[in-house]
């Protein structure tokens, strides 16, 4: 798997959200940061994932779309992010995290620096489940539980821009990283 750097040619898709929304990238007239996160359900991405829902107006400003994809099959991850304002994508035989050259490994969890996010991840999981706002991931999610988060902005012309391959389970880019990277590519101007 040959990962991506900045100045590479990014993958194009037409693909189809798990929501049945079309969805390709690159996007003209806009950046796309392409979230590759790990299995449905998992307490870190969904903790993640609602700081990008909360900038969801902030990221538009900056002329940024978003698209995440999942190593999960449609029917498992539907039910977590159907409340999500941005596509997402199931891609349980990993065929876009092979593309964009997206690993997984032991040290996902292993790394202590990745403690903290699990812990805080579920301890807003089992509180927001009685609520019916989360839901418990499957016991054996497809493409397993040892998944790496990676980021890439990709620019309109479908340039990779910015890259990030996280070291471990929440290695991952921040809401304010991305609007710094879409300020300081130069294409910050860009809009649908």
């Amino acid at each position: 798997m040959a990962k991506l750097v900045p100045g590479d040619r990014a993958p194009s898709a037409e693909l189809f959200a798990v929501t049945g929304e079309p969805v390709r990238f690159p996007h003209p007239g806009r950046l796309v940061h392409l979230q590759f996160r790990r299995f449905a359900g998992c307490p870190i991405c969904h903790l993640h994932l609602r700081s990008f829902v909360r900038a969801t107006d902030r990221l538009a400003e900056a002329g940024v779309r978003e698209i995440v994809f999942f190593h999960s099959g449609a029917d498992e991850l539907l039910e977590h992010v159907t409340d999500l304002p941005f596509p997402c994508i199931a891609d349980g035989d990993k065929r876009w995290y092979r593309a964009f050259g997206v690993e997984a490994g032991a040290r996902s969890l292993l790394d202590p620096r990745a403690w903290p996010g699990i812990v805080r991840g579920i301890a807003v999981a089992l509180w927001l489940l009685p609520q019916r706002k989360a839901h418990l991931p499957a016991t054996s999610p497809a493409g397993g539980r040892l998944g790496l988060p990676a980021d890439f902005l990709i620019g309109p012309d479908g340039t990779v821009l910015a890259a990030k391959y996280g070291e471990h389970a929440d290695d991952q880019w921040s809401v304010e990283e991305v609007l710094t990277l879409a300020r300081t590519t130069g294409h910050a101007n860009a809009r649908a």
